[in-house]
């Protein structure tokens, strides 16, 4: 039951709101914090191009800059990932303003941490401003290195499939409970 009885079941009245926001802002926050936090061990304790065991064969921590996105691809239009990010992120928040689920502030919230994450690292680290490279550093056999940013985007975004596969609307209700009347409707 909502708290307003205006508004449509399953949504959440000022409280309510205010915590699913405190719930993106936390996620957001704590991808982002964990992932400059990591990127500063890296820079501080390892050479470019080392790689330390971390589990004999299945993990291990190697320091690169990569300028392009994922598998290093574009790497000259690495000013192209800036702006995506930027308006990614701008997007996020906008939308947030809208989401009243739970599900969906916490995976728009990882999201947004992780694409500033990475577009901090765009901004602020060499070769210079808009075309910096982002510090990754995590491997696993056969795949990518990557950071923290990139795992807050990759669990964000398979929540925001899963949500969506499930037809939750950003306000926590259901897509099939909202076209039931209206198809029930127009079979009289």
């Amino acid at each position: 039951m909502s708290e307003h009885p205006e508004a449509p079941a399953g949504t959440t009245g000022g409280a309510g709101r205010r915590r699913v926001l405190l719930l993106a802002a936390s996620a957001a926050l704590l991808v982002y914090v964990l992932d400059q936090l990591t990127k500063w061990w890296v820079v501080s304790t390892m050479a470019l191009g080392q790689r330390t065991p971390v589990v004999e064969g299945l993990l291990w921590w190697q320091f690169i800059r990569n300028p392009g996105a994922a598998f290093s691809l574009g790497e000259n239009v690495t000013w192209l990932f800036t702006l995506v990010m930027a308006v990614v992120s701008v997007v996020i928040v906008l939308t947030l303003r809208r989401v009243r689920s739970a599900g969906w502030a916490l995976a728009l919230g990882l999201v947004l941490g992780g694409a500033l994450g990475n577009l901090t690292d765009r901004l602020l680290r060499e070769p210079g401003f808009a075309v910096g490279h982002v510090v990754d550093f995590i491997a696993v056999p056969r795949f990518a290195i990557f950071n923290i940013a990139d795992c807050g985007v990759v669990v964000g975004v398979g929540l925001v499939v899963l949500l969506t596969l499930l037809g939750r609307e950003l306000d926590g209700t259901r897509a099939a409970d909202r076209t039931a009347p209206e198809e029930e409707g127009s079979r009289g």
